[in-house]
């Protein structure tokens, strides 16, 4: 059983702001190509279909758009931090082995 000291704790905790920092990172880059990547189908869409003009309002048009960089960032956050923490676990574990 390995003992809990403040300096442990502090990196610990230094280890998951990073983590979760460069989730929030790839979350938002992917967050803005999914914007860009529906954003474009679904304009010229409205402009160029009869029906998606009758059919698709413009609260159609940013609900479609907006829940696919939602989804996009929450995806890529996610598997970026578990990513991240699981990189960081086997290193930790590798240390400890190593002492």
């Amino acid at each position: 059983m390995a003992s809990v000291t403040g300096a442990s704790l502090d990196q610990k905790l230094a280890m998951a702001k990073r983590c979760s920092h460069e989730g929030v990172l790839a979350g938002a880059k992917a967050a803005v190509i999914a914007t860009v990547a529906t954003a474009i189908p679904t304009l010229a869409s409205v402009k160029m279909l009869p029906w998606a003009r009758s059919n698709i309002d413009l609260r159609a048009q940013a609900v479609i758009i907006s829940t696919a960089a939602g989804l996009a960032y929450f995806v890529v956050a996610d598997k970026t931090v578990l990513a991240s923490a699981r990189k960081n676990s086997f290193e930790a574990a590798a240390r400890r082995g190593n002492n």
